[in-house]
């Protein structure tokens, strides 16, 4: 028994001396400081998100939450979606929730999209997508709710303070429902970049001689732990091109591989499997390395390595970009700290154009500048005007106000377009920065309202047959092609005694009778219904009307409206039935057939009884018992039917 405990004290004792003082207490192998050196990365990972499967959906829904700091931001949006084999992708429905004001680049080549968001806070710089103003909501749950009416939620997400963000539509989730899940990974989804950079430090190791430096990225663990390859793009300004000048060290969890990508020859040490990106498909096993800061900066000094150049810790993350202004080697023996201050880029004038979208009504334009937006760009305007530099704008607390008729100040009217040109002279600019601003004249435009009988749109008619398709066409007119028309909604109104029906309702059709049509060569809006049915009361005449909403194609090209320009067009028709067979019989077609039925069997019986009554043997006379004439069964058969209906899913009204 003794023995035995001996054995355990004497064991114990050698762990404790293999452990040695760098195990008990890590050794410091420099203070590491701020470089100037700049690290971007994307990543996956949000604050909340979830991804589903919405393989029957003909509208794929997609939200994003977006959270902003400061006042005015930029954002650079893109939507990708891999090749089908010449299948036309789905149509898509974005909603883009923000907190504050925003300047969208977005790209969506080839995607039929519908874009939804708060025109007060979204600039799109360049948007040809139809595009629906986003209610206000309290809260996400409200706004997650709104999204599900209008089709299932592919996938949602929450992000603070983006400056790009990559959305894919390959759908790769197996869960049939879009559930916010905190710290969410959205995997291929969903990949985007902060608009700060990361933290880049360095330091000197002492000791080492040489030149040698290193660069060295650690990677964290995510939540969900499958495999996946990071993006490494190394750009270096140094003039050495010897391989031993420099290491590049990677550490990450060992579901990590990487891709690198360097201007510069250099050893390489990671972990997990490596490739190059000059040769991606020669795949290089990794290494063992330490999971700590001062374990990694020992492996530097282990592989001869100078100066750590940079050093640099990031969530998990899909790619990283490290660019150094200088090499290492210029790195301090023994540092100082180093008081980081942001460089005054001066006036964001690119921005601050973006701003100036005037409010145009009926009787002139008015454009409106807050001043906590334009300091926030760090502009300083000196004076803003029209083209007309007498024009001047009023000067409040709060804002710039420049308004002007139409007759006046510059104004330019050609046709139903007004022109002129806004003028900001700036504190930091000796030039002048101008734009260009055009307003619609809606009081010289007419919306027409056209029903055809045909696909073909070749004549019109107001009158329309029981059980036939309708092909109706909303134009404007003359006709501006900078102008987009949104059809809203329409309906047919069949009088006091029946109910309205509803053809079109939030830019979607209400039933299966109805059908959206690809627009006319001239951008004219086309859609079919089919009026099929009985009707009692059977109508003679209704009212169709549709709603509209006109807005800019582009807004690049600085054409303003009315925040929101919504016009109704509506038309009388008139409605007959027709006697065709397929078209179904109507009332007064059934009681036409019922009177000629028993009338047509009154006089066969007639005529039987005189042929009876004058060539029997009048010897042999008897008693006759009438009979109920045939027509009087198909009477009652037929009155009973009176009143009944065949409805079909095409109905346009149900029986009163």
């Amino acid at each position: 028994m003794d023995r035995g405990v001996l054995c355990q004290a004497v064991a114990l004792l050698l762990v404790v001396c293999s452990l040695g003082p760098t195990s008990l207490a890590e050794t410091q192998y420099c203070d590491l400081q701020p470089v100037d050196s700049k690290v971007t990365y994307g990543m996956s990972q949000v604050s909340e998100g979830c991804v589903a499967q919405t393989p029957d959906a003909t509208l794929e829904v997609h939200v994003l939450f977006l959270t902003f700091q400061g006042d005015i931001s930029e954002l650079k949006l893109t939507l990708q979606t891999s090749k089908q084999g010449g299948i036309r992708p789905r149509e898509v429905l974005l909603i883009l929730s923000v907190n504050k004001s925003i300047f969208l680049k977005f790209q969506a080549p080839g995607i039929p999209l519908q874009l939804a968001y708060d025109p007060k806070l979204v600039i799109p710089e360049a948007l040809d997508a139809n595009t629906t103003q986003l209610p206000s909501f309290t809260t996400k749950d409200q706004l997650l709710n709104w999204a599900t009416t209008k089709g299932p939620i592919a996938s949602a997400a929450e992000l603070n303070d983006p400056e790009t963000i990559l959305l894919r539509l390959d759908q790769a989730s197996s869960s049939p429902l879009c559930i916010l899940e905190p710290q969410k990974a959205m995997g291929h989804t969903l990949e985007w970049s902060r608009k700060a950079y990361a933290p880049v430090r360095g330091c000197r190791l002492e000791g080492v001689a040489g030149h040698k430096e290193a660069h060295i990225l650690r990677i964290l663990p995510g939540p969900e732990a499958w495999p996946r390859t990071v993006t490494v793009k190394l750009e270096l300004n140094c003039a050495w091109r010897e391989t031993d000048a420099a290491v590049l060290i990677l550490q990450g969890p060992p579901y990590v591989s990487w891709l690198i990508d360097a201007n510069h020859n250099m050893q390489i040490w990671a972990t997990g499997e490596y490739s190059l990106k000059i040769f991606p498909d020669r795949i290089n096993p990794g290494f063992q390395l330490p999971n700590t800061t001062q374990g990694l900066l020992g492996e530097a000094r282990r592989l001869n390595a100078s100066v750590v150049a940079s050093f640099v810790e990031l969530p998990l993350t899909s790619d990283v970009s490290l660019k150094t202004h200088s090499c290492g080697s210029g790195l301090q023996p023994s540092p100082t700290p180093v008081e980081i201050t942001t460089a005054n880029k001066g006036c964001n004038q690119e921005l601050l154009l973006t701003l100036i979208q005037p409010k145009c009504s009926s009787d002139g334009m008015t454009l409106v500048l807050k001043k906590d937006l334009i300091s926030t760009l760090l502009c300083t305007i000196t004076s803003l005007t029209f083209w007309d530099s007498s024009c001047q704008a009023e000067e409040t607390e709060d804002e710039f106000v420049l308004s002007s008729g139409y007759s006046s100040c510059g104004m330019e009217v050609m046709e139903n377009v007004v022109s002129n040109e806004v003028v900001i002279r700036l504190l930091s600019s000796s030039s002048p920065q101008r734009r260009k601003v055009q307003c619609i004249n809606m009081d010289n435009l007419s919306l027409q309202l056209g029903l055809y009988l045909s696909p073909h749109f070749l004549q019109a008619s107001n009158t329309i047959e029981l059980g036939q398709q309708g092909f109706v066409q909303v134009s404007v007119s003359p006709s501006i092609p900078e102008l987009r028309i949104q059809l809203e909604s329409c309906q047919l109104n069949l009088g006091p005694d029946m109910e309205i029906v509803e053809l079109i309702q939030g830019q979607e059709a209400k039933s299966s009778c109805v059908s959206l049509l690809s627009p006319s060569p001239s951008g004219d809006i086309r859609f079919s219904f089919l009026l099929r049915g009985y009707m009692l009361p059977m109508p003679t005449t209704g009212i169709l009307s549709c709603s509209v909403t006109m807005h800019p194609r582009i807004r690049s090209l600085a054409l303003f409206l009315l925040q929101e320009v919504h016009k109704t067009v509506s038309m009388r028709l008139n409605i007959v039935s027709a006697g065709l067979p397929d078209k179904g019989l109507v009332l007064p077609a059934v009681l036409g057939i019922t009177f000629g039925a028993f009338l047509i069997g009154a006089l066969l019986t007639a005529a039987l009884w005189y042929i009876y009554s004058h060539t029997r043997h009048p010897g042999k006379r008897e008693p006759v018992v009438a009979v109920a004439a045939p027509a009087s069964s198909e009477s009652s058969s037929t009155n009973h039917s009176i009143g009944s209906t065949q409805s079909t899913p095409c109905s346009t009204s149900s029986m009163a």
